[in-house]
């Protein structure tokens, strides 16, 4: 399995912990969006471990934030906050949800190539399988942070993992799984903590 996991900073963030994080899935129009599994993946992953991240529910958000969360009326740009947050219903209601990154994901878990075959049946002898079978996965996320307070994005954090499973028909059918989408939840996790408390300026400092 290979994996790997790029940061891209706008400027310094910090959180303390009264401010919240909600992770949402970025609105498409067509195609795929990013699968809410592989979110609460992340969320949970933040919300645990010795330094616990504040998570928003994103249903409970959008709710909140009604209409202007929505797929449809949702930002797409950063530039959509400052208009956003120049609305008292919406600042007031903002407020209320403690959110201070906003999240926004991007992308998928999909295989991108596979072989062999598996045959089972069964004879007087009993039944069993024979043969080979393997397929390949590729997980591609990126995760967008926006800043509320600030208004603008922070910057940017994405992962590739790609791994090979195998199921190898001797007798009984054994399967060889890579956790592709579950390294890749573990690596952006790690990744958006390490952005949102701001560890890779203090390393540097």
């Amino acid at each position: 399995m290979r994996a790997q996991v790029v940061e891209s900073r706008e400027f310094a963030t910090k959180i303390s912990g009264s401010e919240a994080v909600v992770l949402l899935t970025k609105p498409h129009v067509e195609g795929t969006g990013t699968e809410d599994g592989f979110t609460d993946c992340v969320g949970k992953d933040l919300a645990g471990g010795k330094t616990p991240f504040r998570i928003q529910n994103n249903d409970e958000f959008v709710d909140q934030l009604f209409p202007w969360f929505e797929p449809s009326t949702a930002p797409t740009r950063p530039e959509g906050l400052v208009a956003l947050v120049d609305k008292p219903r919406v600042a007031e209601q903002l407020a209320k949800t403690g959110v201070r990154y906003v999240v926004w994901f991007d992308g998928v878990t999909r295989k991108t190539d596979g072989g062999g075959s598996i045959a089972c049946g069964a004879g007087p002898g009993g039944a069993g399988c024979i043969g080979f079978g393997w397929w390949e996965k590729e997980s591609d996320y990126v995760a967008t942070i926006w800043d509320i307070k600030e208004t603008r994005s922070a910057g940017t954090v994405s992962t590739n993992v790609t791994g090979t499973s195998a199921l190898v028909g001797v007798v009984v059918p054994l399967p060889f799984i890579a956790r592709v989408r579950g390294t890749a939840c573990d690596r952006m996790a790690d990744q958006l903590r390490s952005f949102l408390r701001g560890d890779d300026l203090a390393a540097a400092q």
